[in-house]
């Protein structure tokens, strides 16, 4: 099972999804000084739903899959829900175990989706 999660992050790394800035959305960035990745957050809200998300950045495979993936979970969620993302979804979203290491990479873009939403709740 592990391999099929293997080959989605790389999927996702090869074939980001919502990988484009967006005008007029709320923003955060972020950048893991360890190894250089870098993610922009993009949330577009409507009526206190995301209408549109995307990310912007580079970096390993597993920060640019984990952004990629983190748009498309994020992408209808109310701002109440995507407050309450977690750490925890980030790795379920990612499906394999992420070494310590490569922890900083995994969470980049959560952390600058949380920027991002910082300006939302104001």
């Amino acid at each position: 099972m592990e391999e099929l999660y293997k080959q989605n992050i790389l999927d996702h790394y090869k074939n980001p999804r919502n990988k484009r800035s967006i005008i007029d959305a709320f923003h955060g960035s972020g950048v893991n000084a360890s190894c250089g990745d870098k993610i922009d957050f993009y949330v577009k809200l409507e009526n206190d739903k995301a209408a549109d998300v995307s990310f912007t950045g580079e970096g390993c495979a597993v920060s640019q899959a984990a952004a990629s993936m983190l748009t498309e979970k994020a992408k209808g969620q109310t701002l109440s829900e995507l407050l309450s993302l977690s750490p925890g979804d980030i790795y379920t979203l990612l499906g394999v175990k992420i070494s310590p290491g490569r922890a900083n990479c995994a969470l980049l873009a959560y952390r600058a989706l949380s920027k991002a939403l910082a300006g939302a709740k104001r």
